[in-house]
């Protein structure tokens, strides 16, 4: 079986750098499964937050199931994050201490078929890094463009 969906956070490595990264499950309802299969799904303005010692993500977007009838979910919804209880423990502490944050990074689905999330602890990026990255993009792509000819 094909899984070829990856939906990724593009706007995330732009304006954070990644320290750590981990891979979490999702708790979803069936319909939410369903159009995530169908590629249906966004991580632009979502981020990662702790309640009660869980680790939830709010923004995420995961478009109504055409076929659902009143089963149906809501798009933007908050969803638990499912980790160890040592990774939570360890991202909570340096997410309280270090004013670092989580962000999604790509949506995925694993070889069992499960929706997993890629996460990042990350730190923001300064205006100046922002120039530089753009700038070592450029530079890259220039480079690629004369080793085509």
């Amino acid at each position: 079986m094909q899984n070829d969906i990856n939906i990724k956070n593009r706007r995330a490595s732009f304006d954070y750098e990644f320290l750590e990264e981990y891979t979490a499950g999702i708790m979803l309802t069936g319909t939410e499964i369903k159009s995530i299969r169908a590629g249906k799904a966004g991580l632009v303005d979502s981020y990662c937050y702790f309640h009660n010692g869980e680790l939830w993500i709010k923004g995420m977007y995961v478009a109504e199931y055409k076929l659902g009838t009143y089963y149906n979910h809501i798009e933007r919804r908050e969803r638990k994050l499912l980790l160890q209880k040592k990774e939570l423990v360890k991202l909570e502490r340096k997410t309280k201490e270090s004013g670092l944050t989580i962000v999604p990074v790509r949506l995925f689905l694993n070889e069992k078929g499960f929706a997993k999330l890629r996460i990042a602890l990350a730190r923001g990026k300064k205006e100046y890094d922002k120039r530089e990255s753009l700038k070592q993009k450029d530079a890259k792509r220039e480079m690629d463009r004369y080793m085509k000819k």
